[in-house]
């Protein structure tokens, strides 16, 4: 089995590594993650990517959805949604293991200039979906593994390779979750807009109809799609967003609460450590004592 052979390859190129993430590409597009313990739920801001698990569990938590990830499965994020993720099966016999790929939207749009004349189904947009890996797709990851570990392969077939692996992407069976964004009458690509104004100005506040006008749609029409593909409103998506960066201020750089809700874009410190704490079962300042 070819995902038999992805997790020997992996091992195998971890085994002169310390580190727990390997850039496989020197443009950092494609990393190897391995772990060997359970790590706890940490936040990040995911651009859009795809994530294959080759060993062990990973759960994520997008645009108020949870999903569980396992062996063979992968996941993918096609908007830029604060997301929280934890392992949650991992040892030392066993390590995660998983291969991480940016997805690069220039190679998406011209793939799918020579794909559009074919008739996709349209599906439910949303932010994320899990999906069993199929052998198309694994084979491809498989040799963009392998000619990343040779200077001269990497050079020629990385390329060639990567933009295969885009490919398969397009034709598996979440591929029209990306295409949805490369349509121009698409509201996920209006959304997926907003999303990227939301997290430039997430400090700011937050009107929704300049919001919608700047994206081309109506008030009700923009309110009923963000929350529909995030599952999140456009002001619950910016209070996550500013939560998240929140609980990253304090915990990285140990900055007062005061300073980070005000940072983020709080009035309130009080109201900031009420939502804090109801996000993530902790108060700020006992966060920042950790």
């Amino acid at each position: 089995m070819i995902i038999k052979k992805l997790i020997e390859k992996s091992l195998q190129i971890f085994e002169s590594k310390t580190e727990a993430v390997i850039a496989l590409q020197e443009d950092n597009k494609f990393f190897l993650i391995k772990h060997h313990d359970d790590l706890d739920s940490k936040c990040y801001f995911s651009k859009p990517f795809f994530c294959l698990i080759l060993q062990g569990v990973r759960e994520v938590i997008m645009g108020g959805r949870m999903f569980e990830v396992r062996k063979g499965q992968s996941f993918i994020g096609t908007h830029n949604s604060p997301m929280m993720s934890s392992i949650t099966k991992a040892s030392s016999e066993k390590p995660y293991i998983a291969l991480v790929l940016n997805i690069d939207f220039n190679i998406i749009r011209s793939l799918y200039e020579k794909l559009e004349e074919f008739s996709f189904t349209m599906i439910e947009e949303t932010s994320g979906e899990v999906k069993d890996t199929n052998e198309e797709l694994l084979d491809s990851l498989f040799r963009l593994m392998l000619v990343s570990q040779n200077k001269i392969d990497s050079l020629v077939l990385c390329p060639q390779i990567y933009r295969e692996v885009h490919y398969r992407l397009l034709q598996a069976p979440y591929g029209q979750k990306i295409r949805t964004l490369l349509r121009v009458d698409s509201h996920a690509r209006h959304i997926s807009k907003a999303i990227v104004i939301i997290r430039t100005k997430y400090n700011e506040t937050l009107i929704i109809a300049n919001l919608a006008k700047s994206v081309g749609m109506s008030s009700s029409s923009f309110h009923n799609h963000f929350k529909s593909i995030t599952k999140l409103t456009p002001l619950q998506y910016q209070k996550n967003l500013r939560l998240l960066k929140a609980k990253m201020l304090i915990k990285t750089k140990g900055i007062s609460v005061t300073a980070a809700a005000f940072e983020v874009g709080y009035k309130s410190k009080n109201q900031f450590s009420r939502e804090y704490t109801r996000k993530f079962n902790v108060s700020p300042s006992s966060d920042r004592s950790l």
